[in-house]
């Protein structure tokens, strides 16, 4: 494998990242108001997702690689985020431990969960238990709204995030769209689609299994 892929991997996998019905209430509620309530009310979820890293070419923004996979988490810090195209990659937490599969060089990484997630992106749907929990790791600020979604800018207390802004689109209660912009001036677009509110989950879900004949480093 080439080690500018290899590379574009390794960045993918530190941006780690939902619908509903329509309901009148939402109508008027703020972005941020209706992000507290989805962080309270949903305890697990999944869904599938399409990721797409944009960059800025001759003036104007292009995107120039686009990722598939699916989802499925359970709060506070338990989900399963997978990559299926263009390539396959797991990452897997299971409260105490992130476990990073690369399929295509069976490799796992394995790394203590702590508080890893306090600042990152997958804290906003994975890491907290509760809206008050959010905010102890993030202050949250309306933005403008854009395509008939309402948006809100999440903002790391801690000064070693790697992201600058995390903005997040809401409507109708649900997450659409995460934007994030790391210190590089990368910016990916993670967008939900057949988001489930709630699903009732096996208590083994999250279990991670070494993969026969996989590398294994610990960080």
């Amino acid at each position: 494998m080439l080690k500018t892929e290899f590379l574009s991997r390794r960045r993918l996998l530190g941006v780690v990242a939902a619908m509903c019905c329509a309901l009148p209430v939402w109508a008027h509620a703020s972005a941020v108001e209706q992000f507290k309530t989805f962080v309270a009310n949903n305890k697990t979820a999944r869904g599938e997702f399409v990721q797409q890293q944009v960059k800025m070419v001759d003036g104007s923004a292009k995107v120039v690689k686009t990722f598939q996979g699916n989802f499925v988490f359970s709060r506070p810090g338990k989900f399963i985020w997978n990559y299926t195209k263009p390539y396959e990659q797991h990452l897997q937490a299971d409260g105490e431990k992130l476990y990073i599969y690369d399929k295509d060089l069976n490799q796992v990484t394995i790394k203590a969960l702590g508080n890893a997630l306090g600042a990152s992106p997958a804290a906003i749907l994975f890491g907290s238990a509760g809206a008050a929990d959010l905010e102890k790791n993030f202050t949250l600020k309306e933005a403008p709204a854009q395509n008939g979604m309402e948006w809100l800018e999440a903002i790391a207390k801690a000064k070693d995030s790697q992201f600058d802004r995390i903005g997040i689109a809401m409507k109708d209660g649900v997450p659409q769209v995460l934007e994030l912009r790391d210190s590089f001036g990368q910016v990916s677009l993670v967008t939900f689609k057949s988001f489930e509110k709630n699903p009732a989950l096996k208590p083994d879900q999250f279990k991670f299994t070494i993969p026969a004949g996989a590398d294994v480093f610990r960080q």
